[in-house]
Parts: C-alpha cells; structure tokens; sequence
C-alpha cells in the first residue's frame, strides 16, 4: 500500500507545482472570458464586464495560488500516469490542513481502495480487484487468503504504522500545497471555458517539454479548479472542488479489522 500513498501524493504535489516556474508562454490575453452584471442604478443590464480585466496570465496564476493555498480543505481528483508502475493512480479525495482526509483511490483501473485518515488512525477498505493487483508476486495462496479476510472490510491502522504512515503527508493539505508559488510565473491567458459548470479562463504554462493548461475561476474566489498536463511524460489531468467543506471523518460503521492487532 506505501506505493499507492506516495504515487497520490506525487500527483497532487505535480499538480500544484504546475503554477511554478514556467517559461513565457503564448498570446498574453484573451477577452473572451466575460461575466454579466447589471445597472444597480437603472436595474436594466449592464455591459459584460471582461474577468480578470487587465491582468496578465502570470497575474491571475498569482491570484488562484493565493486562493487556493488560501483554502482549509479541498477535494482531488484526476487520473495520472505513474511512472514506477507504468498504469493509472485514480483518486478522489477530500483533504484538509489538520491532516484529514477521506476518498477513494485506484491503480490501473484494477479496483480501488476507499480512505478515512482521523487523527492517527487511518481506515481503508478494500475491493478484491485492488487486493490482488497490490498482491502481484505474491503466491496464489497467499493472495488468496488476504483477499478472503480483507476484502470489502473496513480496516483501521495507526496513521505512524509502517503500511500507513506515508499518509500523514498525503492527508494533510499544508503539506501537498507546500511550495506552490504563482510569482514570476509568465503563463498565458486563453479562452473562457466551464469545469463541472463553474465559469473559468484558461492559462498556458511550459517548463521544458512539459505543457500545462490550468483552469481559473472567474466567479467567487479564484479558486485553481483544474490543471491539465498536456504534453511531457506524464501527461494527466487533477481538478479542485469542494473548497473549504468538511472533510467526512466518522468511524465507518460496522464491523472494523485492526491491523495493527493482526501484526502484533
């Protein structure tokens, strides 16, 4: 399970690392992202007013960094390559900055494992396909038994236990966002676009061969809602939502296997 955790967490930290350190890119603006507004004199419609008016792309990369590093918690979810196994991490994960987290995550699209970290306790159920996939190399026998007593059962560790601790830093927000930084950046903007009905603009960003497209909200906060990897080895794609709402931290109901009692 420590690839797993520490596969998730280089993602999220890719993600946000895409608003640092990236070359000029191309047109600096484009005033096709616009929100309407309305006369408070008159009350009849006013002109569309152009988000971001006047800002450059690097500008507005400063303002969604300090957004969304501004955040308590947040949601992640994407599917992006991974480098050691070759196959896909999926994951969907609601994080805050006590070190909290709750969601899912998925190798390859060979099952998935469900997560709740709470204090020092880490619970994770598992499904027989995510079992046997994390089993490989293992003999039949042995994959076998662990897949009759663990799978679709909650379990619970300590979050400082050797197959768990690895999400102390993938849990806690402060840590994935660390050293995100949207200064100096010379991104682009581009056009107006929607993620998951929410209005956004797009910016362009390059560091190398790597390519990004990152996707700003032009309504309420200016929130990072997503980041695309274009081009480069491992090319992907991470959205943010849920910005600020709890993370669902409660005891899974039922019964609960201890590992740590297991191992001892």
């Amino acid at each position: 399970m420590r690839r797993t955790a520490l596969a998730a967490l280089c993602i999220a930290a890719a993600a946000t690392a895409g608003l640092t350190g990236c070359q000029p890119g191309q047109d600096k603006a484009d005033s096709s992202t616009s929100a309407a507004g309305a006369s408070a004199e008159s009350g009849t419609p006013a002109a569309k007013k152009e988000a971001f008016a006047g800002l450059t792309g690097g500008e507005i990369a400063e303002q969604a960094t300090k957004a969304t590093t501004g955040a308590s918690s947040l949601r992640m979810k994407g599917d992006i390559p991974d480098d050691e196994s070759g196959a896909t991490i999926s994951l969907d994960v609601l994080l805050n900055k006590k070190g909290e987290c709750a969601g899912t995550i998925g190798m390859g699209g060979k099952g998935k494992a469900d997560l709740i970290k709470t204090g020092d306790v880490v619970y994770m159920k598992f499904d027989e396909a995510f079992l046997r996939e994390q089993s490989e190399g293992e003999s039949k026998a042995d994959t076998d038994a662990a897949v009759a007593m663990l799978a679709g059962k909650w379990t619970k560790s300590k979050a400082t236990g050797e197959d768990a601790k690895e999400f102390e830093d993938f849990c806690d927000l402060g840590t994935v966002l660390d050293g995100a930084d949207g200064a100096d950046s010379d991104a682009s903007r581009g056009k107006a676009a929607t993620v998951d009905g929410v209005p956004a603009i797009t910016l362009h960003e390059k560091d190398g061969k790597e390519r990004y497209t990152l996707y700003v909200a032009t309504e309420g906060k200016p929130y990072l809602l997503r980041i695309d990897s274009t081009a480069g080895a491992d090319q992907g794609s991470v959205a943010f939502s849920d910005f600020d709402e709890p993370v669902p931290t409660g005891k899974p109901s039922g019964e609960i296997l201890d590992l740590d009692a297991l191992g001892g």
